[in-house]
């Protein structure tokens, strides 16, 4: 899975061996650590619930920004994941220095500790392998017969609902036709792909020939609150 992201259907499927890879260093990074350190994780983890505040979250934020704090690896994981528990609609954002941007979100008593939910991700993640890598590394690794998903940055519905700063690095549109075709390769070499994004002309376009399915989907950030809810999707496939 190499947009593996919040990793949903990774551990929905439970696969015996997997790999996951992202252009997000840190999130990759705090994946390694809760495989091979989850009780050191909790801990720290638990140290940013206590203290929780407004001042506090801006005080991890511009720590964040500022290496080398946090030091260990288990608190770098512990504040990565406090401060998108913690953030607005825990929305991961950088900007082209590579800082995260987001400011605190609004909310009443945010669930920054889930100790069964980190031992039970750190089970989860005991056989799959970690990389830090651009989606193309995928082609060095996926034979006939592998199952590759791609959940990469959603393709713009307009030029106002843009959001591809999830790296320093914002994910174009000439990005979307090299993923096509890589996912195009992938289906020639004989893996099954299957691929979600925005329902666009544009995205139609590329994966002209392959199986499509508009679905809805729940979404939870936006501006407007009113405005979250179901909204159209794209399922792409060369095997359903």
């Amino acid at each position: 899975e190499p947009f593996c992201g919040g990793a949903a259907l990774f551990f929905r499927l439970a696969p015996p061996t997997a790999v996951l890879s992202d252009a997000n260093a840190e999130l990759i990074e705090c994946y390694r650590t809760i495989q091979t350190d989850v009780e050191a994780v909790i801990y720290a983890l638990s140290r940013h619930r206590d203290r929780h505040s407004e001042e506090h979250f801006y005080a991890v934020r511009e720590g964040w920004n500022k290496p080398p704090s946090p030091t260990t690896s288990a608190e770098r994981a512990a504040a990565f994941l406090y401060l998108n528990k913690t953030c607005y609609n825990g929305l991961w954002r950088v900007n082209s220095r590579g800082a995260f941007n987001v400011p605190m979100g609004r909310y009443v008593n945010p669930r920054i500790l889930d100790e069964d939910g980190l031992r039970a991700a750190a089970r989860g993640l005991a056989t799959a392998s970690l990389e830090h890598a651009p989606f193309e590394h995928v082609l060095g690794r996926a034979q006939a017969g592998d199952f590759v998903y791609f959940d990469p940055p959603y393709d713009p519905v307009s030029e106002t609902a843009s959001f591809t700063s999830y790296t320093a690095n914002s994910f174009t549109r000439r990005d979307q036709e090299r993923l096509a075709l890589v996912f195009r390769e992938l289906a020639d070499r004989g893996c099954a792909v299957i691929l979600s994004n925005s329902d666009t002309p544009f995205i139609r376009k590329l994966y002209e020939g392959f199986h499509i399915d508009r679905v809805h989907c729940a979404r939870a950030i936006n501006s407007k609150a009113e405005a979250r809810g179901a909204v159209p999707e794209l399922i792409i496939g060369n095997r359903f």
